[in-house]
């Protein structure tokens, strides 16, 4: 809340991914807010697990997700738009209340971009960092997609998903090479649909 009015503060995680859904979370901060929140990025390992306790225990959060096969139906970047208004739309239900305003970090907003977003919303480019609604969004959105990549990481030991969350880095591009591309790839993103065409 902010001065009686409901304020929702959204962030996302996994857009540049290889493989895996993008996750976006929306939050109302409890009174008094967790101390420390920042941008998931800049937390360590452990103070963001701490922190996300501290969020799901205290304040009103929902996350909304888009699959690998909407991302590649009707690209990440709708993709995102949708998870956030689903998002969005799954804690006004459980809040059964509309937000007087959502806080979305980036320069972009789902109005006008997906059919169900029907709330007041305003883009914080860096707002992970400087609007805690945001920051907490950001920490519950990263972790809730870690914890997923790591569960899928148990069924696909090779690409190393435990350690980078489906993210292109060197381990993740080799083992695409050697042992090809799995359901949860993204085969509309370059290094993967490089690979389809040449099968």
């Amino acid at each position: 809340m902010h001065a009686g009015r409901l304020i929702i503060g959204v962030d996302e995680a996994g857009r540049g991914p290889l493989a895996g859904p993008v996750v976006a979370a929306a939050v109302v901060l409890c009174d008094p807010a967790p101390q420390g929140l920042a941008d998931s990025k800049v937390l360590s390992a452990k103070r963001r697990a701490m922190l996300e306790a501290e969020i799901m225990a205290g304040c009103r959060w929902a996350v909304g997700e888009a699959d690998v096969e909407t991302i590649d139906r009707i690209n990440i970047f709708q993709a995102t738009m949708l998870a956030m208004t689903r998002a969005v739309a799954a804690l006004c239900a459980e809040l059964g209340a509309h937000p007087d305003e959502v806080l979305i970090d980036g320069n972009m907003t789902p109005h006008g971009r997906c059919a169900e977003w029907t709330w007041p919303a305003r883009p914080i480019v860096g707002g992970d960092a400087i609007e805690p609604c945001i920051s907490a969004a950001s920490i519950i959105a990263k972790e809730h997609r870690d914890r997923l990549m790591r569960k899928h990481a148990c069924d696909h030991p090779h690409y190393g998903w435990e350690r980078n969350a489906g993210y292109g880095t060197r381990q993740h591009l080799d083992a695409l090479q050697r042992h090809g591309v799995t359901p949860l790839h993204r085969r509309s993103f370059a290094p993967v649909a490089q690979l389809v065409l040449a099968i």
